[in-house]
């Protein structure tokens, strides 16, 4: 099953087109599941609409009924459903579980409209980084001791809170792995949407860096609505030669395969104007860019890691070393990330950045780097 996640910065037109693409999909004869917000139910086309409040009050409620015993100990008094209101922050967890639902279905393709272009970088971020914190928190080596706490819950008459606390650590880093593979599966794109004007190659430039440090690939890249070209009227005229002007930039800041979508010359009306913004098929996705390490031990004695960045700054990398992890910031993104094995023993020596190709030189440490007889 393909999964299509399209994106944008708001006002872009990303929800139309989501709709758009997965009803001309349906209506080519495919099974097609719609996930988004703001949709609304059309003949032929499967839509799965996340539901964050929902979500969070049956998560909240679950969570209870586990600890119940412990509540009661404490003389806590549960809420009921009526009483609950989501927090702050319920979407983005509702819309990863409603991306996993989608993997999981009887569908040929899935198009999920996510929200504007920094926040779903951050949510296709979200699964790892969180898995990050609980292998922080508690490393799974911890739990070996876990075979003792049925015994001693017995003794003391009610659960132990480690117990607990390690049983809904697995169950989370469970989930979590499972939207963190279909994000990561080869058979899922990101889709980018913009409109041609002042800000679009910044947008594709933020898009691009912001995948490209999650080691995720950006796929098509839709520029919406297009004006017709050709017309007499000078004012118009105008309008479409600057839009032609930024799509020349879209294409030199390496857009790829660039789709133009026509400008209705209104708001869309309907099913039949959808599928006219329906972005095209096939689609060829770029693959996902090899973090290579070099073995350069005969001729500099280092290892250069290469880490790609397209349009990635010198003054707004950082890197730290800690442990077997790389902390790597590049402008607003940041990420840690485990260091291949050859790496951890060895030392950072320097690092280099070469048209987007992030070039991290690591000595090999002698005290740790086997020696050869």
């Amino acid at each position: 099953m393909r999964i299509i996640l399209v994106t944008g910065p708001g006002g872009a037109g990303r929800t139309t087109l989501a709709a758009g693409t997965a009803l001309a999909e349906a209506r080519a004869g495919r099974r097609v599941l719609l996930v988004s917000e703001a949709a609304e139910p059309m003949e032929g086309l499967r839509v799965l609409r996340p539901q964050p409040g929902a979500d969070f009050r049956r998560e909240f409620l679950a969570l209870q009924a586990r600890s119940a015993a412990a509540l009661d100990l404490l003389g806590a008094a549960p809420f009921e459903d009526a009483e609950l209101t989501e927090l702050p922050g319920s979407r983005p967890f509702a819309l990863l579980r409603a991306l996993r639902d989608a993997a999981e279905g009887d569908h040929d393709l899935a198009v999920v409209d996510l929200p504007p272009l920094d926040e779903a970088l951050a949510l296709l971020a979200l699964p790892g980084q969180l898995r990050r914190y609980l292998r922080r928190l508690l490393p799974p080596e911890r739990q070996a001791a876990r075979a003792l706490r049925p015994m001693l819950a017995q003794l003391a008459g009610v659960p132990m809170p480690a117990q607990w606390l390690y049983e809904t650590t697995a169950r989370w880093e469970a989930e979590l792995a499972a939207v963190q593979a279909v994000v990561e599966a080869p058979a899922t794109t990101v889709r980018l949407v913009v409109e041609p004007g002042p800000a679009a190659a910044r947008v594709l430039r933020t898009a691009r860096l912001g995948l490209a440090v999650q080691r995720l690939a950006l796929g098509a890249v839709v520029a919406n609505r297009i004006l017709p070209a050709g017309s007499e009227d000078p004012w118009l005229a105008g309008l479409t030669a600057e839009q032609h002007r930024y799509l020349a930039e879209l294409r030199t800041e390496g857009a790829g395969e660039l789709y133009e979508l026509p400008h209705l010359g209104r708001a869309p009306r309907g099913a039949e104007d959808l599928v006219l913004l329906a972005s095209p098929r096939p689609e060829k996705t770029d693959p996902v860019p090899e973090w290579a390490v070099e073995d350069r031990r005969v001729e500099d004695g280092v290892l250069v890691w290469h880490i790609p960045l397209p349009g990635a700054v010198k003054e707004e990398l950082s890197l730290v070393r800690r442990g077997d992890e790389l902390l790597l910031t590049v402008g607003a993104f940041r990420r840690g990330v485990p260091l291949p094995g050859a790496l951890r023993r060895c030392t950072v020596t320097g690092a280099g950045l070469v048209d987007g190709d992030l070039r991290v030189r690591f000595t090999p440490d002698p005290g740790l780097w086997p020696r050869t007889p």
